[in-house]
C-alpha cells in the first residue's frame, strides 16, 4: 500500500521513481507493481508512468477487501502424493484431478516436493523407463519449494506465485515431526492457485 499511496501523490510517476522513494532498486519492486496493476490499484501508461488504478479511484473497497484477504480462507485442498509413487501414478493422478502439479510428502505425511507438468514431460520425453521411476527422483525438492502458511495474505501468495513463477504453492503448518538436518518440517494443509487467485479477482469486480 506504501506504493499506492506513492502512486496517488505523485501521479504519473515512472517505476524508477517509486524505486528511488522507496531506496529500492527497480528490479526488487517489479512483482509487485505486476501484482499492484493486475488487481487495479495502480494504472501503467507506455511512456508515461504510473497512475492510480480503477480499484484505487472506485474507493479501494475492493482493495481494502483484499488486503485482509487470508490464504486460510481461500486455500484448497491439497493434491497429494508420495515420494514412492512412481511417475505414472502420478500422470494418472493430474488427470484425474484436473491439477497442474502434485505436492509430494514422504512417509511421514510431510512436505517432500513439488512434481508439475513440466517436470513430468521432462522425465518421460525419450525415457522408455521413466514410468516406474519414483517422483522423488524429478520433483523439485522441499527445500527449493516455495510455500505459504494459512496465516499469509493472499497478497503474499499471490506475490511469491509471480516472483517464483509458480501456478501453485502449498500450504503449509510446523509439523510435529522431527526435524531433518535441523531443519523444520512441514504439513500440508492445502494449496493456493492461480484459478483460485482469479476467482478472488472475479469475485470482488462482481462485488463493486
Amino acid at each position: 500500500m506504501q506504493i499506492v499511496e506513492l502512486v496517488k501523490k505523485h501521479a504519473p510517476i515512472t517505476g524508477e521513481g517509486i524505486a528511488e522513494m522507496l531506496g529500492l532498486s527497480r528490479p526488487t519492486l517489479r512483482s509487485d507493481l505486476a501484482l499492484l496493476v493486475m488487481l487495479g490499484l495502480v494504472d501503467a501508461k507506455p511512456k508515461v508512468g504510473y497512475t492510480p488504478g480503477s480499484a484505487v479511484s472506485a474507493g479501494s473497497q475492493a482493495g481494502r477487501k483484499l488486503l485482509g484477504l487470508k490464504v486460510s480462507e481461500v486455500q484448497a485442498m491439497p493434491v497429494i502424493v508420495r515420494e514412492t509413487a512412481s511417475v505414472n501414478d502420478a500422470v494418472v493422478s493430474l488427470f484425474l484431478e484436473n491439477v497442474g502439479s502434485l505436492i509430494v510428502v514422504d512417509e511421514d505425511g510431510c512436505l517432500s516436493g513439488v512434481i508439475s507438468r513440466k517436470d513430468l514431460l521432462k522425465v518421460t520425453l525419450g525415457n522408455p523407463g521413466a514410468s516406474t521411476m519414483p517422483v522423488s527422483m524429478a520433483m523439485t525438492r522441499g527445500a527449493n519449494v516455495v510455500h505459504v502458511s494459512p496465516d499469509d495474505s493472499v497478497i503474499d501468495a499471490a506475490r511469491k506465485m509471480i516472483h517464483h513463477q509458480v501456478d501453485s504453492l502449498p500450504v503449509v503448518v510446523p509439523s510435529k515431526a522431527d526435524p531433518v538436518n535441523g531443519r523444520t518440517r512441514w504439513d500440508v494443509v492445502g494449496r493456493m492457485t492461480k484459478t483460485i487467485m482469479t476467482q478472488i479477482l472475479l469475485d470482488l469486480v462482481a462485488d463493486r
